[in-house]
């Protein structure tokens, strides 16, 4: 029974003027906003849009055409924003309207297909609307003929319908493909492209029936393949030539039920002489066969592989040969998952014919230049499955190593060495997964005995490439026996300790260190032991020193190399800590630079290493006690005497032997924390009984300065605290703290020795920047702050250089964690550029700040580092230094400009080139400064601006090529080929800019053609020839 209050409120809404005035408006005065304003209503609830349809009533069934479309028109945007409020019998309706209105005059269908694309979106689609839209939709309207808007409109009607009303449109079986194929058939709009590759991707997918049109789907998608496709310049729209290909791709490669049309037409692109056609083919082709068995393939076999080596074997890009070996790779993968039957075709063997057909006897002629693509189309087969690797390697391996064998030039046989190399790579992945057994176990002992014979040549290109081959056969699971792997080591062992080519023994120790990841034991046993006899050995003749000393860094180096497994650990660093005992106690038996080798071995295997209880426990009870205990005995017996003292006592290695402990403190966790409390006793309160060789007297006083000229080998032993307390995650607390930052304080501020109050001060900035945020902390800064300043504001004090070195690294600390407090410091520091003494040291200071340290205030050492201090920093104090510069006497400016230039030389070169411009003036003063380190830290800054260069600088031309070509006559050699490169960019600046200055800057260059150095020659014949070519004839 029809409600009438209801019926009353909706007549009094179809006659209300509000309603009434917004269709006039609409529909007769052709102002397009009142659609937005009739939408805002409905949305409100000032009127249904069943009331609208009735205030539209004349509209809709005006006799013009225009009118008619202007009515549908503010309906569908009205539907748009008011879709998801729609009951079921409302949406009934409007699709029965709509349907209709298709059949009408073509003006009103775009408006119509809009308001049909709102109404797919609705949850109250009706059953069976979907398939009567469609129909509706598919028989009224030719798609091609429609503007771009209303064909998206339908592709998006299209791909709500297969989201909502997906078993609905399956039933509709192959007439639904039909109908797409019609409305997608000479579609050329990209954006409109990708909406429709979407839905044949769906179509393919989700399972619809193509029935008989599945020729007709393939057909109308494969037109664009390959795309070519150029988007515009500054396209609004980002649609690019790759989403596109990859697009079709996943439509081409959708189905098996593709391939018989697919393959004849990727051989038939594969003749094109079109690069990026060669390409994408390559490309479908290895996505496609994923999917297919090997039915699919059989007929096509011999034309693919045709096309496919004709790719290899004569291409000149890269990029297509590693597409075609992928292409093989997957086509060999695809064939290898047939299931034969008796009465089955084993498509596998039969291609692997043509692939041995074509490329095995190209393997031995190791003198011709088909060798290397005939081997690699191989070894992609190969890698492919292990049956495929099976009948290659079968086939291949034993005339390879026949004709190994049968060959007398180095070179040939390092060809096939290598060949046999890439072979038994190629089957790693494929073996590993499936097999247990190597599929070189039949060719072991060949293979073998061919890279032992290698080794054991005199060409050193031949040992290295077996040395390689070696490498990959102990990667082969269970392939070598215990007796192989003893004459390897064997091998490997003379080599180290024979040979003198560098290249030979960085190949030996890079195989030693594969071998003993997987082969610890004989390492242990054999290679260790003859590497401490060798090393160990004392050779004092002067005319085997040399030889000798080289032999000793290419063990420790070897040693470093095999030092991966916590048991060859254990065996290894005892012996490079004798090395460093012998060293002390003889100081003529070891050089400085061994030492240095030494500690640098012990890095290395802290750093690679596998972190584990028992390798912590190593690093933290036997080495870093072992380190400490041997510098502390050669500063406690250096008496200052004219006997040679102890290399320990070096600051060479001591710096070397802090990063050593500063990794194992960072990387081996385990045991950290107990270690650094023990090294924080030790140096404050002498407690040294953890330390092995306790022979020390009570009460060391390391961190005191004491009266003896000698002092500082004590003092300077700071630098391994550091290594120990700078080095452990922020959230472990250090013991004795408070007491420890006092001490460091006082030793920077006061010691004479520049090592040891430099590492005091890193120490303790390291310290303040794990330090938890509070007024502790502020405290502590404040202290600092005054105690600098008060050091620093009395210019005759001794201690100047030290309360500068503490406040610099301070600042560094505070400037990472983005503290508060680093103003007052940066304050400080730029009122020091005006320093008579310490102005030049303030200056080289801000390199410091911006620059990454080695040793501290790393992310490394867990230290709080904020992303982009650096900007940070420039943003902040930029305007300070130019404010400084323009304000400071002449002879001060220098010192401006070198800060300037540190600052910005640091930055990111995006935020150089946003930045430089506004600092121009400055760096163009700064390349008349006499300091040869501002010259050539600006002329790095101004290089990558020259490129892309601001207006501002094409305006500054006259003056930029005046102090450009000035610099090409510097006495340093970097600073000249840093000008030329920048006079190189300026001739990529618009032509009539530069033109001017062409004659005067071709003169400029003519003296560096003869340099004295070939770099700065080169750098000025490149320079010379582009500014020859500047107005020339086939020049810019």
């Amino acid at each position: 029974m029809r409600n009438p209050q209801r019926s009353d409120r909706g007549t009094m809404a179809a006659e209300s003027p509000f309603l009434l005035s917004l269709v006039e408006e609409f529909v007769s005065g052709l102002q397009d906003s009142k659609a937005k304003d009739t939408a805002t209503a409905v949305k409100d609830g000032q009127f249904t849009v069943l009331q609208l349809v009735e205030a539209l009533g004349q509209s809709l069934t005006s006799s013009q055409p225009h009118t008619r479309a202007r009515g549908v028109q503010l309906l569908s945007e009205v539907l748009q924003d008011n879709y998801g409020a729609l009951t079921e019998r409302e949406v009934e309706l409007l699709l029965a309207f709509y349907e209709n209105r298709l059949k009408d005059h073509y003006v009103i269908t775009p408006p119509v297909l809009r308001g049909l694309l709102a109404l797919t979106k609705s949850r109250k689609l009706p059953p069976g609307s979907a398939v009567s839209m469609l129909r509706s939709v598919f028989q009224d309207v030719h798609v091609q003929s429609l503007m771009l808007a209303e064909r998206a409109c339908v592709y998006n009607m299209l791909i709500n319908l297969m989201e909502s009303r997906e078993d609905e449109l399956k039933g509709l079986g192959a007439d639904f493909v039909f109908g797409f194929v019609q409305s997608m058939d000479g579609e050329r709009d990209p954006r409109n492209l990708l909406l429709a590759f979407q839905i044949a991707r769906n179509i393919l997918l989700r399972g619809y029936n193509m029935g008989k049109f599945t020729e007709e789907l393939f057909e109308v998608t494969s037109c664009y393949f390959p795309i070519d496709f150029s988007p515009p310049p500054n396209d609004p729209h980002g649609i690019t030539k790759e989403e596109l290909t990859q697009a079709l791709r996943a439509v081409l490669t959708g189905t098996p039920k593709f391939a018989k049309f697919l393959l004849p037409l990727i051989i038939e692109k594969l003749d094109s002489d079109v690069q990026s056609a060669k390409l994408d083919s390559l490309q479908t082709l290895a996505a496609s066969v994923g999917q297919y068995e090997h039915g699919d393939l059989a007929e096509f076999l011999e034309g693919l592989w045709s096309s496919l080596r004709r790719e290899v074997f004569q291409t000149s890009s890269e990029k297509i040969e590693a597409a075609g070996l992928a292409a093989v790779a997957a086509l060999t993968s695809c064939l290898s998952r047939s299931v034969l039957n008796s009465d089955s075709e084993d498509s596998l063997s039969s291609f692997l014919g043509l692939v041995l057909r074509d490329c095995k006897h190209h393997l031995f002629e190791p003198d011709l230049k088909l060798v290397w693509p005939s081997a690699k189309l191989l070894q992609a087969a190969c890698s492919a499955s292990y049956r495929a690797a099976h009948s290659i390697t079968s086939a291949v391996v034993p005339p390879l190593v026949e004709q190994y064998n049968s060959r007398t030039q180095c070179s040939h046989r390092r060809t096939l060495l290598e060949v046999a190399q890439r072979f038994i790579q190629s089957t790693a992945s494929c073996q590993s997964v499936d097999h247990d057994e190597s599929l070189f176990s039949a060719y072991k002992d060949s293979l073998c005995s061919l890279v032992f014979s290698a080794l054991s040549e005199s060409n050193s290109s031949l040992q290295i490439t077996a040395a390689s081959v070696l490498t990959s056969l102990a990667q082969q699971p269970g392939l070598l026996l215990d007796s192989d792997i003893e004459l390897a080591v064997d091998h490997l062992t003379r080599l180290l300790l024979t040979d003198e080519d560098e290249r030979v023994s960085v190949a030996v120790v890079e195989c030693a260190g594969a071998f003993a990841e997987r082969h610890p034991a004989a390492f242990i046993t054999k290679l260790i032991p003859t590497l401490k006899k060798e090393m160990l050995s004392d050779r004092r003749e002067s005319s085997e020193l040399h030889s000798h000393h080289a032999v000793r860094q290419r063990c420790l180096s070897a040693l470093a190399a095999v030092s991966v497994r916590a048991s060859v650990v254990m065996e290894s660093a005892p012996i490079l800590l004798d090395v460093l005992g012998s060293a002390h106690a003889d100081p003529d038996r070891f050089s400085v630079d061994e030492v240095v080798c030494a500690c640098l071995s012990l890095q290395r295997i802290a750093e690679r290493v596998q972190d584990g209880e028992d390798t912590s426990r190593c690093f933290h009870d036997v080495i870093v006690p072992r380190l400490l205990s041997l510098a502390l005995q050669a500063a406690l017996q250096n008496d200052g005497s004219s006997g040679r003292r102890s290399p320990l006592v070096e600051e060479e290695v001591l710096s070397s032997m802090v990063p050593v402990i500063s990794t194992a403190f960072s990387r081996l966790q385990t045991f950290a924390e107990q270690t650094a409390s023990r090294a924080v006793s030790l140096f404050l309160d002498g407690d040294v009984s953890f330390l092995p060789d306790n022979s020390f007297p009570p009460r060391v006083q390391l961190l005191q300065q004491q009266q003896e000229d000698s002092s500082w080998c004590q003092t300077q032993l700071v630098c391994l605290l550091m290594a120990c307390v700078c080095s452990l995650p922020r959230s472990v607390a250090l013991s004795q703290e408070e007491r420890l930052l006092s001490e460091l304080e006082e030793l920077s501020c006061s010691c004479r020795h520049p090592f040891s109050y430099t590492s005091a001060a890193k120490c303790f900035a390291g310290l303040v920047n794990k330090k938890p945020q509070g007024p502790s902390l502020d405290r502590l800064i404040q202290g600092v702050i005054k105690r600098v300043s008060s050091e620093l504001d009395r210019p005759s004090s001794p201690l100047r250089t030290q309360a500068f070195t503490l406040l610099i690294w301070v600042a560094k600390a505070l400037l990472l964690r983005y503290h508060p407090l680093f103003s007052a410091l940066t304050d400080k520091l730029f009122t020091l550029l005006d320093d008579a003494l310490l102005g030049p040291m303030a200056a080289d200071s801000f390199s410091l700040l911006m620059s990454d340290s080695a040793d501290v205030l790393n992310r490394g050492c867990h230290a709080d580092v904020r992303i982009m201090y650096r900007q940070r920093f420039f943003s902040e104090n930029s305007a300070k230094l130019v404010q400084g510069f323009n304000a400071a006497p002449q002879e001060k400016k220098a010192n401006y400009l070198k800060a300037l230039s540190n600052i910005v030389n640091k930055l990111p070169k995006q935020v150089q080139v946003s930045e430089l411009p506004a600092l121009l003036s400055l760096l163009l003063e700064a390349l008349t400064c006499p300091d040869e380190g501002v010259q050539l830290s600006t002329l790095s800054c101004l290089q990558p601006v020259l490129i892309n260069p601001p207006q501002v600088l094409v305006l500054q031309l006259e003056a930029l090529v005046s102090r450009l070509l000035a610099l090409i006559g510097s006495p340093a050699m970097k600073i000249r080929m840093a000008s030329i490169r920048c006079v190189l960019a300026l001739s990529r600046f618009p032509a009539h800019e530069v033109l001017p200055f062409r004659s005067r800057v071709l003169r400029a260059l003519a003296p560096p053609l003869n340099d004295r150095k070939r770099l700065v020659r080169r750098e000025a014949v490149q320079a010379r020839a582009e500014w020859f070519l500047l107005g020339s004839p086939g020049g810019r």
